[in-house]
């Protein structure tokens, strides 16, 4: 019977870990769900050599793969090296244009360079890199599952996302956004599916909504 599921595979968001798909529930009798962790990146490894490692953590012929913020940049670059079902983004972009204009400053001037991971490693203050401002709840609520506190990782996941390059979009991509996601604003993102009231940590406080877009994209033909 298992061999007959669905694998759904998901990357978490930037310095997060597997806990923030604790709300994600998708019918158990159709779907397996698993949840790959981060690896420390290589000396100067490129997104495409991590990429590649991350993508041999798949175990099962044509899966689902998910990836939320940062990590739906990293699916679209280990969807290189699959051959995948669906190819699913959440709260995240799908090329450089989506990103907000600070950010492709940013990456122009290396502004991310001064970004003080060495300082924020044990501080609250890592969720506002990995979400952007938010309420004091809201920060608590996302800092509580921001366990990736290795320097070297957070410096090469700031520059990598600040500094993708993709230009086109990926064929058969779907993208599940918010419309009110300060981090990644709507207005910058194309076709996609909304979440209203979404936020950029909607897939916290918006599990059930966030999963019935899940499986509808699925299901698709």
């Amino acid at each position: 019977m298992n061999s007959q599921k669905i694998h759904v595979y998901f990357v978490p968001g930037l310095a997060a870990g597997k806990e923030i798909f604790r709300n994600i529930k998708l019918p158990e009798d159709t779907f397996q769900i698993h949840i790959l962790e981060w690896l420390l990146p290589e000396n100067k490894e490129k997104m495409s050599s991590y990429a590649q490692r991350m993508a041999a953590k798949i175990h099962h012929k044509n899966p689902v793969l998910i990836g939320v913020s940062f990590g739906g940049v990293v699916a679209q670059e280990m969807s290189k090296f699959l051959k995948c079902d669906k190819l699913i983004i959440i709260s995240s972009v799908k090329k450089r244009t989506e990103l907000p204009k600070r950010l492709r400053i940013a990456s122009k001037t290396g502004l991310y360079k001064l970004v003080p991971t060495r300082l924020v490693l044990s501080t609250d203050d890592l969720t506002k890199y990995a979400v952007g401002p938010r309420s004091k709840k809201r920060l608590g609520l996302y800092n509580d599952y921001l366990h990736v506190r290795d320097k070297d990782y957070l410096d090469w996941a700031i520059k990598n996302m600040v500094c993708w390059k993709r230009r086109e979009v990926l064929p058969g991509i779907s993208h599940i956004h918010g419309d009110s996601d300060i981090v990644f604003p709507l207005k910058n993102i194309e076709d996609c599916a909304i979440i209203k009231g979404g936020t950029h940590v909607m897939i916290l406080n918006k599990g059930k909504e966030v999963s019935e877009k899940i499986v509808d994209i699925i299901q698709e033909k």
